[in-house]
């Protein structure tokens, strides 16, 4: 491990596995409810925990991988052979999920669900080592900020390449089931890179120091248990997690339904709210160095929240309006996201001077199951919102002409929904008490390192 700065390539090759989550965390909760409802003919309902279930699995399977690759010694070492099995696993099965081999109905739906657990498995094997890895490639938590941000930025590169092209490229397959089969082939392809890519572009990072695991998963929650911000920031992301995925969820009915537009309005929709990420990367982190994260967190909260809320007028409002409003949401999207993220290795690094024993698995496992869970959830209540509005499923491959409660039902899971899911569990951050003090110790003498004010957690509870 390494107070002083990591080299340039060490943050691009470890930001390349972001195309990896960013894909898995995309596009199953971009497409993969409307493939159901509209191209097998899956009841709503039915759908909704059909994508919920196989990733709630990964509440016990995270924690798993990460007592497994805090235990694992190798030359690679303890995360990085993950990386690459873990990550080609995952393109095998992920175009599988998508392969319908079995036409439509029943035995179609129970392919989904069965090969979506397959895929989330090998996901928390790939999440869990690459999560884990930013707390013992550096002692420096402004250095973790800059592996972050680097991770962001590639994330929503990802996001956007995934999220707008998948779309894409279902339609130039001929729709339905042929162009979903396509659409597979082209994310997993997308996922060996990034893999690929975060192995050997980590080749020559410094391995760190991996602490004996704790013996059980009992154990390990306990551990986890104790340490009160990474519990508060926890329930905390995984809520917003939840209403990210709402989003998500609803683009493509939001683009059919409100935007009229089933065709361009997917791709448009996720420009307008990745692009800007994009850019404001910079502004987020000297937000970050003049509040601190836990402020900068908060404020990209209200901000995605507010956006969110506005949405509820797009019905009246010009195409345009909507896409400047979606954009907005985007830019509190990627602060919520950088600030989460370089506040966990904060908290393992809290743990590890607490206690004198580094088990980032652990808490990263934990993170992760919870994070993914979040993630499932989203979809899982927007089909539940769909199902009780009276959402119409089809098995054409295009959506079915709906009812007017279901057209309120896309629009109001699309804005009130997120909203609520985003700033709520701000309250719950006035738990989070961490003080540049309480990383002296861990980051080698000082907690703020050579990023300023952005690097420490705030004092202030």
């Amino acid at each position: 491990m390494t107070a002083s700065g990591l080299p340039r390539r060490v943050h691009l090759g470890y930001a390349s596995g972001s195309l990896v989550t960013g894909a898995f965390g995309t596009v199953p909760g971009l497409l993969l409810l409307p493939y159901l409802t509209d191209t097998l003919g899956v009841a709503a309902g039915l759908a909704a925990l059909l994508v919920l279930l196989p990733k709630a699995w990964d509440v016990l399977v995270n924690p798993v991988a990460g007592r497994v690759s805090d235990r694992t010694r190798s030359r690679w070492g303890a995360r990085r052979p993950y990386l690459l099995g873990g990550g080609l696993a995952l393109a095998v099965l992920f175009a599988a999920i998508f392969a319908a081999p079995f036409g439509r109905g029943p035995a179609a739906a129970g392919y989904v669900a069965l090969a979506f657990l397959a895929t989330a498995t090998a996901f928390a094997f790939f999440q869990v080592p690459y999560v884990a890895m930013p707390a013992e490639l550096t002692a420096d938590p402004a250095e973790r900020t800059r592996l972050m941000t680097w991770r962001i930025a590639v994330l929503a590169l990802a996001i956007l390449v995934s999220g707008a092209v998948a779309p894409a490229v279902v339609a130039a397959g001929g729709d339905g089931v042929p162009g979903h089969r396509w659409m597979g082939l082209f994310v997993a392809a997308l996922i060996v890179v990034g893999a690929v890519g975060a192995f050997l572009g980590t080749r020559s990072a410094p391995a760190g120091t991996v602490g004996e695991s704790e013996p059980s998963l009992r154990a390990q929650l306990a551990v986890a248990g104790r340490n009160r911000p990474f519990r508060v920031l926890l329930v905390c992301f995984v809520l917003q997690s939840a209403g990210v995925a709402t989003v998500l969820a609803g683009v493509k009915y939001f683009a059919d339904q409100v935007l009229r537009a089933p065709d361009s309005g997917p791709t448009l929709l996720f420009a307008c709210f990745v692009a800007p990420a994009l850019l404001v990367m910079p502004l987020w982190r000297r937000a970050g160095d003049r509040l601190g994260k836990r402020t900068s967190l908060v404020a990209a909260s209200l901000l995605f929240a507010a956006g969110a809320l506005a949405l509820v007028a797009a019905p009246a409002l010009p195409a345009a309006g909507v896409y400047a409003v979606v954009a907005l949401i985007g830019v509190g999207y990627a602060g919520q996201q950088v600030f989460a993220l370089a506040m966990l290795p904060d908290c393992i690094a809290y743990d590890t001077e607490r206690t004198g024993r580094r088990q980032a698995g652990v808490f990263t496992g934990l993170w992760t199951a919870g994070e993914t869970f979040g993630l499932a959830l989203g979809p899982g209540i927007y089909g539940l919102v769909l199902q009780l509005s009276g959402y119409v499923s089809s098995s054409t491959g295009a959506a079915a002409v709906q009812p007017d409660s279901a057209r309120l039902g896309v629009l109001l899971g699309f804005t009130v929904l997120p909203a609520l899911l985003v700033a709520a569990p701000v309250a719950l951050l006035r738990g989070y008490t961490l003080t540049p003090a309480d990383l002296t110790t861990a980051s080698g003498g000082t907690a703020s390192g050579s990023g300023g004010t952005a690097a420490a957690p705030v004092a202030r509870a």
